[in-house]
Formats: C-alpha cells, structure tokens, sequence
C-alpha cells in the first residue's frame, strides 16, 4: 500500500507520533518540552524517524535531513545539561526542537502529497507548486513560531 516497504512502514508509523505530540506541546507550552511525558514520546519518536532514513532512503537529501534532525534533536535535549551555556540553554534548546520539528515535517508533507491518495497522488513532480507552496507555508511557521518562542522566553526570564 502506498508503495512502502515493510521497513518503511516501521519508519513510518515509529516517528508517526512525534507530529500529534509536537502540535501539542507547541499548543500547550509554546514549544517542545523535553522534561515531560509528550517530550519522552517526542524523543523517542523523532529517533525512531531519524535513525531509520538512512536504510529506506532513495534520495542524497533524505541523509542530510535524517542526520540534521537526529544532531538538533540530541542538541535540543541535550542542551539544558551543559551548564556552561548558562541562560542560552533554554534558547539553544527551543530553537533545535522547533527546528526538528521543521524537518520532520519536510518529508511528511513531500511524502504524504507524493502517496495519497493511493494510486493517483496530489503531487507527481518535486516542483509542483502545490508542494513548493506547501515548503513556503512550512517555513514562514518557522519563522513566525521561533520569533514568538523567543519572543515568549524573553517574557519569562524577565518576569522571573
């Protein structure tokens, strides 16, 4: 179905649950937040997602993503225990989550639009503007969402 293999299927449907988790802890907290149960599930999901690529991946690109994702994911969970960082922590690891979550969703969209529905998909060529339209909309929440993270965590260090 969809043209997956079965080991694109565990690739699949293991990062599957890092997009619910990430919508809602960007709804509930603003970001993602790594000390709490959504976080674990995120963690664990996005390195299930990241880590397999590299057995199911026909395209150069898919590594280069694959390798990012699993850097920013390891950088943004990894930041608040480098004390040495000091204030920046949180900021470090907002940014490299938010930016994880970004390219998590590259694919997803490129994949869902270029396999459903099943047999006859929304997008047959890289350049479609659908999808290229989809790319920009991705990238200006990006751009949008970190500049109201930043902006939110100014807030807070300043009320604190």
């Amino acid at each position: 179905m969809f043209g997956i293999s079965p080991l694109g299927w565990v690739h699949t449907l293991g990062s599957l649950p890092a997009i619910p988790v990430g919508f809602y802890m960007f709804a509930h907290y603003g970001r993602i937040v790594p000390r709490s149960k959504a976080g674990a599930v995120y963690f664990g999901s996005m390195l299930i997602g990241a880590g397999t690529v590299f057995v199911i991946a026909h395209q150069p690109v898919s590594y280069v993503i694959g390798a990012a994702t699993l850097a920013l994911v390891l950088i943004g969970y990894g930041a608040a225990k480098v004390a040495a960082l000091g204030r920046w922590r949180i900021y470090i690891e907002t940014l490299a989550l938010s930016l994880s979550a970004f390219l998590l969703m590259i694919p997803t969209v490129t994949e869902t639009l270029r396999r459903v529905p099943d047999g006859h998909p929304i997008v047959t060529d890289m350049k479609s503007p659908i999808l290229l339209g989809a790319y920009a909309v991705l990238l200006m929440t990006l751009v949008v969402g970190v500049a109201f993270q930043v902006y939110r965590l100014r807030q807070q260090q300043k009320a604190a």
